[in-house]
């Protein structure tokens, strides 16, 4: 999800995935795997990039956490029910 959103974003500048590898001291192929949800990025680089996009950082640490949640969860037989408790949970303890 992320990575989508920064494609996205990159794509509505017109810039190369180098230019935005600058941004956060990477090179253009590891925001190639960034896009392609191949290599996961940390919190420092969400703020650059939200800083550098003029978007809210919270827009990309929600997609960057549900990335996490995901790739944690993907393969698990009981992912659905985990995420249910989950939101239970928060249903609970937000009240």
């Amino acid at each position: 999800m992320l990575g989508k959103k920064l494609k996205e974003l990159r794509e509505s500048k017109g810039l190369m995935q180098r230019e935005v590898g600058v941004i956060i001291d990477v090179d253009g192929a590891f925001i190639s795997k960034i896009e392609n949800n191949e290599k996961p990025i940390n919190r420092d680089h969400l703020k650059k990039l939200s800083a550098f996009f003029k978007i809210k950082e919270s827009e990309l640490q929600i997609l960057w956490l549900t990335d996490k949640v995901n790739n944690t969860l993907k393969d698990e037989p009981l992912a659905k029910e985990v995420i249910g408790v989950i939101h239970t949970n928060y249903k609970k303890n937000s009240k």
